[in-house]
């Protein structure tokens, strides 16, 4: 292998359960259910408005955790798009000038 390790790319895969989710997905998705549940048994299914408004719950938390390419579900590719426009972004350039900057003011 000449002396290189490559990190297998499902490593962090291990750590979930099912090898998708994690404890806190599987929550947010029980919630839901419950929710659900509840609402089901409580409320009149007598018309579909009714009977689609007590199967959001769990419709919602199904669709955040439902896994994404390249993140993990899409409740975190929601979060990274908030962080993303809501934050400043302000990028400071340290570049290959940095160093003779400081040796100059030195002088």
């Amino acid at each position: 292998m000449n002396n290189n390790y490559l990190i297998p790319a499902n490593s962090k895969k291990s750590m979930m359960i099912f090898g998708m989710f994690y404890p806190f997905d599987l929550i947010l998705f029980g919630c839901g259910i419950v929710v659900t549940m509840i609402m089901v048994m409580t409320l009149p299914m007598a018309n579909l408005v009714m009977a689609i408004i007590s199967i959001l719950p769990a419709a919602i938390t199904g669709f955040l955790v439902f896994p994404v390419p390249y993140y993990h579900n899409v409740l975190t590719v929601i979060i990274s798009t908030w962080n993303f426009f809501t934050t400043r972004q302000k990028f400071v350039w340290k570049g290959w000038c940095v160093m003779s900057e400081i040796e100059e003011n030195k002088k």
